[in-house]
């Protein structure tokens, strides 16, 4: 158990061996002293004028049973008296422990509980918050060097034909030289013989997808099948026709799979995936079902990897013997100090770089009163031919709400712009695919000027004609998440708008946020903010939002620490990765006593 807090009691009346701490407040306009603290105290404690008093939580039932606060304390304090250095062994090596001159472990858990003064508990704080960056660093580098050391994958052992020819021939358009640099950077690696496990992160609209459609083809090269697996059945699809209609002009078979597609088409696909006749894979979910067999997949490609579970990514793994490469792709950009830390195992590449022909889109927050002015604007768009996105939040607790919310805005809407001079189409959850996709369609060709819906447009919409995204209750989503809904528009030529719209009366947390999106486009700086206002998540869990497991450590606050701790943890991870050697036995033996727990990071 480790305490960080403490009553600072330099204000203390003290005198002769009685020290008196209270609270002071006003009742009617007059000071009065509630419920003060009393106890007795040394002499040795008067002389230090700065002595430090932990606080330790308690519950009202332990309280009733006399254990408070206080008597916690006692009872620590009698616990650390009983114990000797031999029984908290030190667990860093002594060319780290001199160099940082950091306290070894047992004073330093001693002088946290108990310092004898203010400096002495700071040094506590700064070396248990090290060790706890450094075991974890320590910990994800061991696994990467592990399996470089020792994980066996497919050979991609030559670009061919297929890659060559669309690279030449049949590419859209130019790829920026971030795209160039990360495509280098996966042909390497599935070129080295050993399994690839690499994130791909780039901001919306980066040009994810081409890099890995091109990857897809140096695998069909090189005889290898290879899967694309979306979160929903409207990206899927999305990507599934794109790539479809990009690569007509090449000899390569292609399949969508997902739930909605019939059983006997399913049957027929799946034996053209098991007998090797489908050299690329698309889907859903789907794709990681027990029925889904492949003759040789090469690589495994998860596209919005944050709206997919751990445990489901992990077990594309199983698909072949040798263990596929695997790619997983997230247009939510990750912050280095989150990167480092939740993918410290993983090798990670960035498309920091956005196409040349991307337009900032302008984002403003409108209060609900502004409403007219917002439809007039809408309006004025889409007399110049433009189209207009209204999304309503959905949170999965007051589904019934969020519907009744979604169909009474639509009618609202309709009121605002009455048919036949305008046309609105839906999406939903609530929809069949088919419904959803038809609306979608009308959309994306024309015949209808306003999409209104919820989140399900959040990834994979692509309409270049639309210019203005309205978001409602824009104050219930998260950054990334308006991130994301931003990125359906600015795909075009022309001027990009995003409407913010709230209620008037606004959380400071929500304040912030809406701040930050109209302050910036840039994923990098709205994804530290959001790591800031949120917390990353506990990335050797399931668990993907929260805090962080650490007792003390904060990836934000402690940049610098945890830099320092990253280098030093690489450094004898690639010096001695089975931590045989005399100093590094201490890390070896502690790593030991923690084993036990899944290492859920090293899929990402």
């Amino acid at each position: 158990m480790v305490s960080g807090d403490y009553l600072y009691r330099k204000d203390a009346y003290c005198r002769g061996q009685l020290s008196c701490f209270w609270k002071g407040q006003f009742f009617q306009g007059i000071p009065q002293i509630t419920h003060p603290e009393i106890e007795i105290i040394s002499t040795e404690q008067i002389a230090g004028k700065n002595f430090l008093e932990p606080i330790y939580p308690s519950t009202e039932k332990l309280k009733a049973r006399g254990l408070g606060g206080r008597q916690l304390a006692k009872l620590t304090q009698t616990l650390f008296l009983m114990l000797r250095e031999k029984d908290l062994p030190e667990n860093l090596p002594e060319n780290i422990l001199q160099p940082l001159q950091l306290l070894s472990r047992y004073k330093a858990l001693c002088a946290i509980h108990f310092p004898p003064n203010k400096e002495l508990h700071q040094k506590a704080v700064e070396r248990l918050k090290f060790e706890e960056l450094f075991i974890a660093q320590l910990r994800m580098g061991l696994l990467k060097a592990k399996r470089h050391r020792s994980s066996k994958g497919v050979e991609f052992s030559q670009v061919g034909t297929l890659f060559n020819t669309f690279y030449q021939e049949h590419l859209p358009f130019q790829l920026t030289e971030a795209q160039k640099r990360v495509i280098k950077e996966i042909r390497k690696d599935c070129g080295s013989g050993k399994q690839m496990n690499r994130l791909l992160q780039g901001d919306v609209g980066s040009g994810k997808t081409i890099v890995a459609l091109l990857i897809m083809l140096l695998a069909a090269d090189n005889g290898f099948q290879s899967c694309l697996m979306a979160p929903t059945e409207i990206l899927g699809r999305q990507h599934f026709a794109n790539i479809t209609r990009m690569l007509e002009k090449l000899p390569i078979e292609i399949r969508y799979l997902s739930g909605s597609v019939k059983a006997a088409q399913r049957r027929k696909i799946l034996k053209e995936v098991e007998d090797g006749t489908v050299h690329m894979l698309i889907g859903t979910h789907a794709l990681i079902e027990d029925t889904v067999q492949f003759k040789n997949l090469g690589i495994a490609i998860v596209d919005e990897q944050h709206r997919f579970g751990v445990a489901q990514r992990a077990r594309l793994w199983k698909k072949a013997a040798t263990p596929p490469h695997v790619l997983v792709m997230t247009a939510t950009p990750i912050p280095r100090t989150l990167a480092m830390t939740a993918y410290g195992d993983l090798d990670y590449s960035v498309i920091d770089e956005l196409p040349p022909n991307r337009k900032p889109i302008l984002t403003v927050h409108r209060y609900d009163n502004a409403r007219h002015q917002v439809m007039d604007f809408m309006k004025a768009e889409i007399e110049k031919g433009r189209q207009v996105y209204i999304v309503f939040p959905l949170i999965e607790e007051s589904e019934k709400m969020d519907y009744e919310n979604l169909m009474k805005g639509y009618e609202n809407l309709k009121a605002w712009f009455p048919e036949p001079k305008y046309w609105i189409s839906m999406v939903h959850g609530r929809q069949t695919g088919e419904v959803r996709e038809t609306n979608m369609q009308r959309f994306k060709e024309g015949d209808t000027q306003i999409l209104v819906g919820t989140t399900v447009i959040e990834v994979g919409v692509d309409v270049p004609n639309a210019s203005v995204m309205v978001i409602e209750s824009a104050e219930k989503f998260g950054l990334s998440q308006l991130h994301q809904l931003r990125g359906r528009v600015g795909r075009g030529a022309e001027k990009s708008f995003c409407i913010l719209l709230t209620a008037t009366q606004l959380n400071n947390e929500a304040r912030e946020r809406l701040k930050t999106m109209c302050a910036t486009g840039d994923g990098f700086k709205i994804a530290e903010k959001d790591l800031e206002l949120r917390g990353p998540g506990d990335i050797e869990g399931t668990r993907q939002s929260g805090l962080l497991n650490f007792r003390l450590a904060n990836i934000l606050q402690d940049r610098p620490l945890l830099e320092l701790a990253a280098t030093m943890a690489q450094n004898i991870a690639e010096e001695d990765p089975s931590l045989d050697s005399a100093g590094n036995l201490p890390l070896k033996t502690y790593l030991q006593e923690l084993k036990g727990k899944t290492a859920w990071s090293k899929i990402s």
